[in-house]
């Protein structure tokens, strides 16, 4: 997904730091005065020594010293000052950046997260916003400084030696060059170090999530031994981006040296012939150091801003990701009472754009029925929750959500539909409450409904603050099973209009899942109105038998459907299943 520079950083870094301006000024300000009392010192002392000492007046040299005095302290203070502010700038903007970063992050599509990856976006969110933070702040307190002191050194010392001056002006060009090329080369080796370190973060990532199955099969010598290769390659692409920026400081210190050299030659005949003063040789070689000290600030300002274009560059692409999966207009339509609630019209649907992984899915369910969806691993059960859930588009066919395709639909409005229970659900670490609610206003009274349903309220009750007990993060302190009981307690509570459990009883034993199955079944007696159109996805048999309809999906297709007792008699995969799982229970 490629960006241009000028789109991912000109201008989105101009848009962030355009807040930030009038106290950028002011810090801009403070730098100013605190340079020229830096550049003043030199020629001060020129002066003493030439025109003060001479003249053998302590009044005069203790007032020329307490003026560099002066100067000293300003330059100081005005340094430190400026530096906080920058600090505060640089920090308020990457703050807005990585605000900005993670709500993009959020909204982004399904299949635009698969483009990116979750590691990468990690390490987008992290070392590339630190990245930025070290430029801005880097920039601010150097754009101002060190171009100053290079420039007006230059000026200063034309002033107190013009020959002097054209000596050390003559090797600028070879720095100049210098300093443009290596940066040129520095930023792809930057990128592909920002790249090397998104493997690292998925290496790390899929470790820390996997721990348990790596100790449970003594696999940590594998592990580390992918660890090493990542962080090989890692460190190759540092060792690149670090030799080539590693080549300007010394060629600088070549050029400035011989340089050097050549003003110390000049200086001393000049001295020697008279037509120069030791008081001037002195603070040109001052002035020159200053350079020297400019030169150096200017090459780790380009180091840097190399580094922050790489992941400004990186950053960019995702602020710049066009708004994927909003609502079509040629889509829309008002929603129909009288419609089915669900139809698939010869859906199909590929990840990648070579192989289907659903083909001509058709099927419709009306508002308050239960559909079953069963097949083996891989079928295309969860890809078929997730085209419903308008997670991805379909690539040909339609799916309509009360007679409105879901393409024509606000990201909200459909999602407000849904109570959903996924197979690889997540808790968060804070309370049982808030993950049941979720940020979505419930009243304790739904949430206890929900959870009641879900057969969480024993367990829950049992812990200490009951629904305020704090759980760990990924719900660490809480067993399978009660773990899959509060993620369902969360689909269950509120109102959904349809309801999607995606192989979510598969922790739980099947007494606890026989008496889910019942709960759910009884919740809406006597209020059939309010009843949710369901959709199980499972691999038992019997947490789908009494569903309405049942799709049995083999390879993406359907290769059976109808109720149980029909799908025994005409779907042989059917009958293959319930007979692995139950023997002849299922066949009574």
């Amino acid at each position: 997904m490629p960006v241009s520079l000028e789109g991912s950083v000109i201008g989105h870094l101009i848009k962030y730091i355009k807040p930030f301006l009038p106290k950028m000024a002011v810090g801009f300000t403070i730098k100013f005065i605190g340079t020229i009392m830096d550049l003043v010192l030199p020629m001060m002392l020129a002066y003493m020594i030439d025109d003060i000492v001479p003249l053998r007046s302590m009044p005069l040299i203790w007032a020329a010293g307490a003026v560099m005095v002066v100067c000293s302290v300003i330059a100081i203070w005005g340094n430190i000052t400026a530096n906080r502010i920058a600090a505060r700038v640089a920090r308020d903007t990457t703050e807005k950046i990585r605000n900005d970063l993670f709500t993009r992050i959020s909204y982004l599509s399904a299949r635009q997260l698969d483009t990116f990856t979750i590691p990468s976006l990690e390490s987008r969110l992290t070392s590339d916003t630190y990245n930025i933070h070290q430029m801005v702040g880097m920039l601010q307190r150097l754009g101002v400084r060190a171009p100053l002191l290079l420039v007006g050194g230059l000026i200063v010392t034309f002033i107190l030696e013009p020959v002097l001056t054209m000596v050390l002006v003559a090797i600028l060009p070879f720095i100049g060059i210098t300093v443009y090329v290596i940066s040129k080369r520095g930023i792809p080796l930057f990128t592909g170090q920002q790249e090397a370190t998104d493997e690292m973060t998925r290496v790390v990532r899929e470790n820390a999530q996997g721990v348990r199955i790596i100790k449970a099969l003594h696999k940590e010598e594998a592990e580390k031994i992918r660890f090493d290769d990542t962080n090989a390659e890692l460190n190759r692409r540092e060792k690149r981006a670090a030799e080539n920026m590693a080549l300007t400081s010394p060629l600088m210190n070549l050029f400035l040296n011989c340089g050097l050299v050549a003003v110390i030659l000049v200086g001393a005949l000049r001295v020697n012939g008279g037509v120069s003063e030791p008081g001037k040789i002195i603070a040109f070689m001052s002035y020159f150091t200053i350079i020297l000290n400019a030169m150096m600030s200017v090459t780790r300002m380009f180091i840097m801003s190399s580094k922050g274009i790489a992941s400004a560059n990186r950053i960019g692409e995702v602020l710049d990701a066009p708004e994927d999966m909003a609502a079509d207009p040629a889509y829309a339509g008002e929603a129909d009472a009288s419609a089915p609630k669900i139809v698939f019209e010869n859906v199909s649907f590929s990840y990648n754009g070579v192989k289907d992984n659903l083909s001509d899915i058709s099927f419709s369910m009306e508002k308050g029925q239960t559909l079953g969806i069963i097949g083996p691993t891989g079928s295309g059960k969860t890809t078929l929750i997730s085209l419903l859930m308008r997670q991805y588009d379909v690539n040909a066919g339609s799916i309509r959500l009360d007679g409105v395709d879901v393409r024509g639909m606000e990201k909200k409005t459909i999602s407000k539909k849904f109570g959903a229970a996924f197979q690889n659900d997540f808790l968060f670490a804070d309370t049982i409450e808030a993950n049941i609610d979720f940020g979505r206003g419930l009243t304790m009274e739904e949430m206890e409904e929900g959870a009641s349903v879900a057969q969480a309220m024993d367990f829950i009750k049992e812990k200490d603050g009951g629904f305020g007990h704090e759980l760990t993060i990924k719900g660490a302190n809480l067993s399978g099973g009660q773990k899959q009981r509060v993620i369902l307690s969360r689909a269950l509570s509120g109102s959904p209009e349809i309801l999607v459990l995606d192989d979510s009883s598969s922790a739980l034993d099947y007494a606890t899942d026989a008496r889910l199955r019942k709960a759910i079944r009884e919740r809406y007696d006597g209020r059939e109105d309010e009843r949710p159109t369901t959709i199980i996805v499972a691999q038992r048999v019997s947490s789908i038998r009494h569903a309405d309809l049942i799709l049995v999906l083999e390879d993406g297709r359907i290769t059976g459907r109808g109720t149980h007792d029909e799908l025994m008699q005409s779907c042989p995969l059917y009958a293959e299943i319930a007979a692995s799982q139950m023997g002849g229970a299922l066949l009574e």
